[in-house]
Order: C-alpha cells, then structure tokens, then sequence
C-alpha cells in the first residue's frame, strides 16, 4: 500500500470534498454563466474542444518544464500565484460577491507561495478546480470529455512511465512546496495528489451534470473508489500515472448512472 490508511482517507476526504465543491460552484455557472472579473470562457465547439485544450496542456507542460530545467523559481512562483488568484476567485464568487471572492483569492494565494501553510493549501485545493471546471464544463459535451479524458490517460502513462517528465515537474514542485495538488506531510515523506487528478474528474462529472444534475456525483464517488484501488495496489515511494485509473472510475460512474437514472 502505498500510504496509510489514515494518510490514504484524509487524501481521498480531500479529494471528495474537492469534487462535491467543485459542482456547486459549476452549478452556479451553468444557471449564470457570466463569469467574474469580466473574464471570458474560450470560444470553442463542444464537440471538438478536446483537440485545442490538450494542445494547451502540452505548451504549458512545455513552459513548466523549462522553469523546472532553468530553476526559474520567480516565474514559477508568480505563474502559480496568478492561477490561484484566477481560479479561486472564480470558485467563490459562486458563493460572495466578485470584490470579496478576490481579496480572498489573494489570501489564499499569499499563505500557498509567499508564507506557505499547509492546511491553508490544502483548504485551497477544495476550490480551486471548481474554478477551473466553472471555465471549461461549458464548452464540453459527454463525447468530447470522455476523448480527452482517453488521451490524457495515455499522454499521462506516457509522461510517468515512459518519459518521466512528469515525475520531474512533481519533484520540483515538491522542493519548492508549490505542489499543485493535494500535499500531506506524514513521517519523512510526503502524500500527494495532482492537480490534474482533482481538476479532470470534475470536469467530466460537471459536463454530465449538465444533463443528470448531481446524480453526476456518483461519477465522483468512483472516480474515489479508483483511487482508492491504486493507493492500495501501489508500493511506497514509486510515481504512478492516476489518470488511466481515474477515467476508469469516471466511465464506470457514467455507466451505472445511464443505467439506473
């Protein structure tokens, strides 16, 4: 196992509690679309958004690396205060008014990368992806998630097991404590869940809310169970690539809710 069990429950409440959040507040965007601060969503066909999206995910991944390879810390650290600020105020102007969702935003933002709290983090990983999912639910359809779910399954074996990319921007982000995803110091180590493996699961469960509302929850809730069986099936301190797992869980969700809602 690679965690335990203690570890593995407060990473799988997070992640949970991640989601459940994260489709209130992409509930709201789908009956008021507009989004805070006047920002605007991509322009982009529901059917084939998958194509542009990932194309985006691969320069990003790019640029990430090369702050990485280049020990950029400056940029890194103000890119990842940016994306927080950006997303979190999404996420809770769901909940308060645009002015105070910002502010917040900026707190949130200050105790991730300038005087790094971990609990703070971690509160902060809760909202985040829903702001991320507010942004993108909309320009998806079920067939256009369910294709870049596939490809970033691949694309994340690819980049763990065969190129170790990934393995090395996660390292990094570790020694720097800017780690985007879940992160749970236990003994000598360090739990953690990326940011992807929050963010897509979200995605495809908000793009089927669309149509069964939060019976879209039940994709969620095995989306959990997968992860739960690679924790259990993983050895210590080996990198592994959750998504395949994850989209496993995420169809096996939308399945049983077409059957029985």
């Amino acid at each position: 196992m690679k965690h335990t069990w203690i570890v593995t429950i407060i990473l799988l409440t997070i992640f949970f509690l991640a989601q459940v959040i994260g489709l209130f507040i992409t509930q709201h965007y789908i009956e008021t679309p507009e989004l805070p601060l006047n920002i605007e969503r991509p322009e982009l066909e529901e059917g084939t958004s998958f194509v542009p999206l990932f194309i985006l995910i691969l320069v990003a991944t790019g640029i990430a690396f090369l702050l990485a390879k280049f020990n950029l810390k400056f940029i890194w650290k103000a890119w990842f205060f940016l994306s927080i600020v950006f997303c979190i105020t999404i996420a809770l102007n769901a909940f308060m008014g645009q002015l105070f969702a910002f502010i917040a935003s900026i707190v949130f933002a200050f105790f991730k990368v300038i005087k790094k709290n971990i609990i703070i983090h971690n509160i902060g990983e809760l909202f985040i992806y829903g702001g991320l999912a507010a942004i993108f639910v909309p320009i998806f359809n079920v067939f256009s998630i369910s294709i870049f779910l596939v490809i970033i399954s691949i694309y994340d074996y690819i980049a763990v097991r065969k190129t170790g990319h990934m393995v090395k921007l996660a390292k990094f982000q570790t020694k720097l404590r800017l780690f985007a995803g879940i992160l749970i110091p236990y003994g000598k180590g360090v739990a953690i869940l990326g940011g992807g493996d929050i963010g897509l699961p979200l995605l495809f469960a908000g793009v089927v809310m669309k149509s069964y509302g939060f019976n879209a929850l039940i994709i969620s809730f095995f989306a959990a169970l997968s992860l739960l069986y690679l924790f259990w099936v993983a050895d210590k301190k080996k990198f592994y690539p959750a998504m395949p797992f994850i989209t496993a869980g995420c169809f096996l969700g939308y399945a049983v809710l077409r059957l029985f809602f």
